[in-house]
């Protein structure tokens, strides 16, 4: 029986330029030994600002975008490959330069009915010299990923993080500041127009951040949550309709907060470039789903394609982004 990839060339599209260039190289491992499993001719590339020229002397029938945070996941490469004519994996230009950009992504999905928290976007020497919000809250970057730059301030905190007020600090002059929501964290992997499961995460170390995300036993993964079968709906259904309002296609991984005391949930942020390393929540998500990873590849791969090959080029030009409402 012939693989489903045979004679097909993907270019795995990893590592880039950002903050999450290691996930990002782990991530495009998996995904390219899952891809010569499944037959096809993979050139593994680490992306770099030559990556037009290296694309076009390839010319591959598909790119698989395991690329994460800037310049991978913000549009900025994808403008590169509709450049180019090629077809590409995940989300489009507009999908994600908009669910990158936190607090324009949190105005789109909360007009479109999905719960967000409050706060907004400040300077970052305003919030690091005195409290912008009361505490508890929270100081992210405004468009950076995988928790990198993000702090927790908390009741009876003296003041903001001085991080903030560092020159070492390389995540933009504008930061978001959220209202600090306890309970838990949750998860919602969106598979085309399917979500689906939610998963638990409990962080070893009190907050998921980066190295919980992607460390050793970083965070425990409890799938399905432990939560009511209502709260589980009202997730799945914010992270179909967030999938939905920003445009996003293929694969995403939306990100929730749950105060169980006061029934309270809200998403987060829409990740348009969910990781798949081992540890990572879409495979778990999928696996939990009876689609185990080669087919999560395979799936993700023959989305991206399909859509180029709709798009009318040769090498398979994507088709542009569902407008968002």
């Amino acid at each position: 029986m012939p693989l489903p990839l045979a004679g097909r060339h993907v270019a795995v599209l990893m590592g880039g330029l950002s903050a999450e260039r290691e996930v990002s190289l782990t991530s495009g491992a998996a995904c390219g030994d899952a891809l010569e499993r499944l037959g096809a001719r993979v050139s593994r590339i680490d992306a770099g600002r030559d990556i037009a020229a290296v694309l076009t002397r390839l010319r591959p029938d598909v790119c698989f975008n395991a690329l994460h945070g800037a310049w991978g996941e913000d549009g900025c490469v994808q403008g590169v490959l509709e450049t180019l004519g090629l077809a590409y994996t995940h989300s489009g230009v507009l999908a994600s330069a908009l669910a990158m950009d936190k607090a324009r992504a949190k105005a789109v999905m909360a007009a479109a009915g999905v719960p967000v928290p409050g706060g907004g976007l400040h300077d970052r020497f305003e919030a690091g010299r005195a409290h912008v919000m009361a505490p508890p809250y929270v100081v992210k970057p405004n468009t950076q990923g995988s928790s990198v730059g993000v702090f927790l301030v908390f009741e009876g905190a003296n003041g903001p993080p001085l991080e903030l007020l560092e020159p070492a600090w390389v995540f933009g002059d504008r930061v978001m500041i959220e209202p600090y929501v306890p309970g838990l964290e949750l998860a919602v992997a969106v598979m085309g127009d399917r979500a689906l499961t939610v998963t638990q995460i409990e962080p070893r170390t009190g907050f998921y951040d980066y190295e919980a995300k992607y460390g050793d036993h970083g965070s425990a993964h409890i799938l399905p949550a432990h939560i009511r079968p209502e709260v589980a709906d009202r997730a799945l259904r914010h992270a179909l309709a967030a999938h939905a309002a920003l445009g996003c296609r293929g694969v995403t991984r939306s990100d929730f907060r749950y105060d169980d005391i006061n029934d309270l949930l809200v998403l987060l942020e829409v990740n348009t470039q969910p990781g798949m390393t081992p540890t990572s929540l879409v495979p778990e998500q999928a696996a939990h789903a009876g689609i185990g990873f080669d087919e999560l590849v395979l799936w993700i791969t023959e989305d991206g394609h399909a859509r180029g090959v709709a798009g009318g080029t040769a090498g398979g030009r994507q088709t542009s982004d569902q407008s968002v409402p």
